[in-house]
């Protein structure tokens, strides 16, 4: 190979325009709205908080016309055609299922539930109810990884043996992720982009061996796991809260290597190092939140507008399989969070 395939990933503004709804105006909520406004002719109309002050500082912060007090008046909002749910993970099943019963289409914040089990509830509500229900795990909609997945596709790099994804940031204990009852530790928040980018470049494992590091008493704090597919291939992911790691990637055949930088599931450069060729390099600058979150609602707008309940970039059943290997990686650590299993 001489070059590397160019992105499919259509300009972001010729999306059709939804009118969205914020349901939880937090952290990633900020970032969401601010890739919306600099990158796409998306308009977020409304914003719902169980705080109305909290829901009307959001909204003059981000100039957004409507602030509701409750969700259910968010829900009830006849100006909005889809919510972006960001919620803590704990929330995003009853919120989800809330928000495709209230008749509206619903993008939620990864992961889509905390387990396979919430995950595939929600996909049925969707299918029921003839709405769409996505998952924003907005590397998979990225214009790089349109590329990687296109290079994969082609076979560029032979029969893939070895996968190596890595995400860990050091936190401290009073932060979010320390907090049990959130379904804190490093799985759900960190955890959720090595074995989702090991899911998609082997597909489901065979085999799941763990070992895990704990933070408290109560908490996970660090990951280590080797996935093992019916082929032979094999995925090595680590994902932690107690240092900072290079957060980089590789996806290794017996032809080329693929070689990505940290942060490997953000905007940035990448090197297909080829056994019988030269090194090819994408070039691209490396970005934050602002600069990809956009990718997935626009990919949701025209999913819609199509006439589908999900996306084909990163369809439902993928997202249940990403979870159920997160529910195996779990389980041999004994992991198991608050109130998991109630509904």
């Amino acid at each position: 190979m001489s070059t590397l395939p160019v992105a499919r990933t259509p300009d972001p503004r010729s999306a059709p325009v939804l009118r969205w709804g914020i349901l939880g105006p937090g952290w990633i909520a900020a970032r969401f709205v601010a890739a919306l406004n600099a990158h796409t002719e998306q308009k977020v109309v409304a914003v719902g908080s169980r705080s109305l002050p909290r829901a009307q500082e959001f909204a003059q912060q981000h100039g957004i016309g409507a602030a509701h007090g409750s969700y259910e008046e968010l829900l009830a909002d006849p100006q909005v055609d889809i919510i972006y749910v960001c919620t803590p993970h704990t929330e995003h099943r009853p919120n989800a299922l809330a928000v495709l019963d209230a008749g509206k289409h619903v993008l939620v914040e990864k992961p889509l539930g905390i387990n396979a089990s919430q995950a595939r509830e929600i996909a049925d509500r969707s299918r029921a109810t003839g709405l769409f229900a996505g998952e924003a795990m907005w590397t998979r909609f990225l214009p790089k990884f349109d590329v990687l997945r296109r290079l994969l596709d082609d076979g560029a790099l032979g029969e893939i043996r070895t996968v190596m994804a890595d995400h860990g940031e050091f936190f401290t204990t009073d932060h979010r992720i320390y907090n049990p009852a959130l379904a804190g530790g490093p799985m759900l928040d960190l955890g959720s982009y090595p074995v989702a980018f090991a899911q998609w470049t082997i597909g489901s494992p065979t085999r799941v061996a763990a070992l895990g590091t704990p933070a408290n008493d109560e908490l996970n704090g660090q990951i280590s796991a080797i996935l093992g597919t019916a082929s032979g291939a094999q995925a090595l992911i680590n994902t932690t809260i107690l240092s900072d790691t290079p957060t980089d990637a590789a996806i290794c055949g017996v032809d080329a290597t693929i070689a990505i930088p940290g942060p490997f599931y953000q905007p940035g450069p990448f090197e297909l190092r080829q056994r019988k060729g030269e090194t090819l390099r994408y070039i691209e600058e490396h970005g934050g939140h602002e600069a990809g979150l956009h990718f997935s609602a626009v990919d949701a707008a025209r999913e819609i507008v199509a006439g589908n309940t999900e996306s084909t970039t990163h369809p439902l059943a993928n997202v249940v399989a990403t979870l159920h290997t997160m529910d195996a990686i779990r389980s041999e650590l004994d992991i198991v969070f608050v109130g998991e299993g109630q509904s």
